[in-house]
């Protein structure tokens, strides 16, 4: 019988192809293979057939990064291409506190909070109580019988020390770190020349070979099973110092439970204070403030997922370490310089108008907050030097919101809805979970108009249909009580619904000119491309009669999306977040909007309206249609934004 070509690992098949093959054996003519015991056979031979293509099939897959599932074997085979997963992240804080030491006899002079565990929760945070540790001894004066320690920052965890004896006779020995849930940032190393020296040399972690030799006293670091770590040092010849027989290794570090430790403000004290007095060492249990936290806990991450290492991994390793182009940037400050990076934007400045060459220009939307903190940026663009090329300059923009807001009227059958408000929730919750999901809230994102449909649509049954509006907003901060030039870009092209003007609106705001409040609109040039801004005024918000009272404060690119303001005296507007905005908003030309650059998109729910309209066809109470209520496709409403 001819070999078959199985194209799946299907049992019926296997098994089928064994039947078929012992019945063309002459010796198996009269034999009923359904109804003897040799159909048993016949299963068990297509079980095994089954389980053995299944594992080589699983064993196959594994041999490969995109196709692997175990995170042991996804580890190994990026450890094979350089890269290092990142660790579990401890949260960390900032607390205060002081010590009253009048009543401590005998008198100390100065006081040392011991490094190990130093505040906790008490369980008040979630049910769970948290240990949060330092990671060396603090020793302050006492000056006036007070003794103050001044942001400590504390770190999620507890600290643990595992140690190590070199013997240069095992060349199989190893360095494994028994626990798993280490933050490897907070890992320290000493080495002493033998378990009774007190000297102790420290040595620092090192994730590539540059500028080492053979006297760097560095280690190295890679992941193992079970999620622990494993200790490397050199080889005294280009990796780094060797050791030496019977070197006495220490490794001190955090032990941490990752992103359930964020957002803790409330501490006490758990610490252990000493000091010495003519060689006797005395602990400290009374005159200990209550501790006042400076900032709350923060930056705990858990450790980098299979879906990241397989994305990252092969992207580290095609740059080389090295930031050439846009996708390197993009590749190597998550992963190598910035992990607490939720999203990430860089372009070059040979991209904007008028380009700026030489510099590239990197949005970074953190995880926790909305904009990073200016230290934060120096010590990006400081540790950016060793990958980037020389003459490159990297420049850091604040993050920039691209608001979109829904005018959705839908339509509902009243025989299939419980009531009008129920669904309506329905509605409102699913698209608050599309506002939500990584398709927007990101840079480079994309709204996509005909599948924000559908889930208005699909939500419920009784949905027949809906109209859906779309507007884009940019908020621009403004500088009171001082001239200023303005420019603010919206990354996508703007509908001209009326070549009369108002086309953009604004929310209302005061100049130095004019005493009543303002607001800014267009009218487009007779190319269609672009147009000039004026400053107006209405009776109310809701009025259709506006009086200008300033034109040519600006000019508008329609087809860029870009504003641009000239020098004007902004004296109040609207306030946000303790910032003064001018709320700019348009129709964009195309529905489906993009996050272009530097532009985070958002889908604003609180600036979103959907209302419930009964179908009164689709309900059987108006076949006729001669009362169905219409809805406009096109924008019309106020010309201001209220």
């Amino acid at each position: 019988m001819p070999l078959v070509n199985f194209s799946n690992l299907d049992f019926d098949q296997i098994k089928t192809s064994l039947r078929d093959y012992l019945r063309s054996n002459s010796n198996f003519t009269d034999y009923d293979f359904e109804g003897s015991n040799l159909s048993t056979i016949l299963d068990v031979l297509a079980y095994n057939t089954y389980i053995t293509s299944y594992n080589a099939n699983m064993v196959a897959n594994e041999v490969f990064i995109d196709s692997a599932t175990l995170r042991e074997n996804i580890v190994a085979l990026a450890r094979n291409i350089g890269y290092v997963p990142r660790s579990r992240k401890a949260s960390t804080a900032t607390v205060s506190f002081f010590v009253d030491t009048s009543n401590i006899t005998p008198v100390p002079s100065s006081l040392t909070l011991k490094k190990g565990p130093m505040a906790a929760t008490s369980g008040s945070f979630g049910n769970q109580s948290f240990i949060f540790s330092i990671l060396d001894d603090i020793t302050v004066p006492v000056v006036d019988n007070v003794a103050s320690f001044n942001d400590i920052k504390i770190y999620e965890g507890v600290l643990l020390s595992t140690n190590f004896t070199y013997n240069s006779n095992n060349p199989n020995q190893r360095f494994i770190l028994p626990n798993s849930g280490i933050d490897t940032d907070l890992i320290s190393v000493s080495v002493k020349s033998s378990i009774t020296a007190t000297a102790s040399t420290k040595y620092a972690l090192q994730d590539s070979v540059f500028e080492v030799n053979q006297n760097s006293r560095v280690y190295y670091i890679q992941e193992i099973e079970d999620e622990r770590y494993e200790l490397i040092f050199g080889d005294g010849v280009l990796f780094g110092k060797k050791l030496e027989n019977n070197n006495y290794i220490e490794a001190n570090y955090i032990v941490s439970n990752g992103d359930s430790g964020n957002g803790i403000s409330q501490f006490s004290f758990s610490g252990r204070l000493t000091y010495t007095r003519n060689s006797t060492e005395y602990t400290v249990t009374s005159g200990i403030s209550l501790l006042s936290t400076g900032i709350i806990s923060q930056g705990g991450e858990n450790i980098e997922s299979v879906e990241s290492i397989k994305k990252y991994a092969p992207r580290i390793y095609a740059s080389q370490n090295r930031a050439l182009s846009a996708n390197d940037y993009e590749s190597l400050i998550p992963a190598k310089i910035y992990p607490e990076t939720e999203s990430i934007s860089v372009f070059g400045g040979e991209e904007l108008v008028p380009p700026q060459y030489g510099k590239v220009f990197i949005s970074i939307k953190p995880r926790n907050g909305d904009f990073l903190p200016n230290l934060i940026k120096e010590n990006i663009k400081r540790d950016l030097k060793k990958y980037a090329v020389a003459g490159i300059v990297p420049e850091i923009l604040d993050l920039k919101y691209l608001y979109i807001e829904v005018d959705s009227k839908i339509y509902y059958n009243t025989n299939l809805a419980p009531s009008s408000a129920y669904v309506s929730t329905l509605i409102q919750s699913n698209a608050n979970k599309y506002a939500e999901s990584t398709e927007l809230n990101r840079y480079g994102a994309r709204f996509k108009y005909s599948k924000f449909l559908k889930i208005i649509d699909d939500t419920h049954e009784s949905v027949t249909s809906n109209i859906t509006q779309i507007q884009i907003r940019r908020d621009l901060r403004v500088a009171l009580n001082t001239f200023a030039e303005y420019q603010i870009g919206f990354g996508n092209a703007f509908h001209i619904k009326s070549m009369d003007g108002y086309n953009i609106k604004s929310s209302a705001f005061r100049v130095s000119d004019f005493q009543e409040p303002v607001y800014l609109s267009d009218i487009p040039d007779t190319n269609r491309t672009t147009g000039s801004i004026f400053l107006f005024t209405v009776p109310s918000t809701n009025s259709t009669s506006a009086t200008i009272v300033k034109r040519n404060i600006g000019r508008i690119d329609y087809e860029k999306g870009i504003i641009t303001l000239n020098p004007i005296n902004v004296l109040s507007g609207k306030i946000k977040d303790s910032q003064t905005i001018i709320e700019i908003s348009a129709i964009p030309k195309s529905n489906d909007v993009i996050g272009l650059q530097d532009l985070y998109l958002q889908l604003d729910i609180n600036k979103s309206v959907f209302e419930m309209i009964p179908d009164e066809i689709s309900s059987g109470l108006d076949p006729s249609a001669s009362n169905y209520i219409v809805t406009s496709s096109y924008s019309n409403g106020n010309l201001v934004r209220s």
